[in-house]
């Protein structure tokens, strides 16, 4: 979307603006503010003309211009109905020098989670990479990526969805009264035993850069949404289900940008507010690290994103890549 654009978008969110008014301030001619106009309409936006001007009468379930209206953070959006993958296209921005943009799909055909796995997210999702440059050494990336984390689940219980966090950033939707048995001494936590929850997002961060300064970092998050119980994998879940309805996509699209736009700029406050929301810390885990496997209590997250887990013989261990499990005694 064009500066233009998206200044207009603006300044229509805040109510009726004369043409003449809207020429003024956003430097162009009355023809051009004409033509930008008739450009929010084809978008789906309804713009009616009356006594003081333009103002919106409808705005789409979901898309770029629907994000962007009203939007309080400093992201450009660009939207795909259909795309393979949201984060091949940031790359593909990042290349060109962009930065501060959210590439948002419906769909999403050829994905990537971890281990460079693929998958597909299903129409009705919400599917968004946010390509940022901030000014931090490659060491600091993590925390963008638990920021992430922190923002899907502020969303999804603001939607009335009761979602937390898994290390280090699995957001998880967990049933006290639905949990394995097991005969070893631990058991895992859960309806979904993999998870210790059933995953209501994944989020994959990339980056490039040199020693001492990230070149660009993309914060890949997939949200099932709308999505139904026959589209999704096995320990699963989505908005939707959760609810027993639909979500608002563009509302909670809105308030994950504009959350994460708020922690993004104040880095130091990002644990805070993940230990907020996290389900890990307290629990008993399990992480499969790459030097072997630690068991013990889940006591701390240190920045930029390390659990801190307690063993049975007392000693702090400080992990900083691995899968999670949360564990309960038998």
């Amino acid at each position: 979307m064009t500066d233009t654009r998206r200044a207009l978008l603006d300044a229509l969110a805040d109510g009726p603006v004369a043409g003449p008014e809207l020429a003024d301030r956003l430097g162009v001619s009355r023809a051009a503010v004409w033509k930008q106009v008739e450009a929010l309409r084809e978008a789906g936006l309804g713009i009616e003309s009356v006594d003081d001007g333009y103002r919106v009468t409808d705005v789409p379930e979901f898309g770029g211009a629907a994000i962007e209206f009203g939007l309080d953070a400093a992201f450009d959006v660009e939207f795909h109905d259909s795309i393979g993958s949201t984060n091949e296209r940031a790359r593909e921005l990042a290349a060109e020098g962009r930065a501060d943009v959210a590439i948002v799909a419906d769909e999403q055909t050829a994905g990537r989670g971890r281990l460079d796995r693929g998958w597909t997210g299903p129409a009705g999702g919400i599917y968004t990479s946010l390509l940022l440059r901030p000014d931090a050494p490659p060491a600091h990336a993590p925390v963008y990526t638990l920021a992430a984390a922190v923002a899907v689940t502020r969303a999804a219980r603001e939607a009335g969805v009761d979602a937390s966090i898994k290390w280090p950033n699995d957001v998880l939707v967990t049933r006290a009264n639905e949990s394995q048995s097991d005969s070893s001494d631990d058991v895992l936590v859960g309806d979904s035993g993999e998870r210790g929850g059933r995953k209501l997002c994944g989020i994959l961060t990339e980056m490039e850069g040199e020693a001492d300064r990230v070149a660009w970092l993309i914060v890949g998050v997939g949200v099932n949404a709308n999505v139904g119980a026959d589209a999704l994998p096995e320990g699963a879940t989505s908005l939707q289900i959760e609810r027993g309805e639909p979500v608002d996509r563009r509302a909670f699209t809105q308030r994950l940008l504009e959350t994460y736009d708020e922690l993004r700029s104040d880095p130091d406050s990002i644990l805070d507010a993940w230990r907020e929301h996290a389900a890990t810390l307290g629990q008993r885990v399990r992480v499969d690290t790459p030097g072997g496997e630690i068991v013990g209590a889940a006591v701390d997250v240190e920045f930029p994103g390390a659990l801190v887990v307690e063993t049975d013989d007392g000693e702090r261990e400080r992990v900083t890549a691995g899968d999670c499990e949360h564990l309960r005694p038998v």
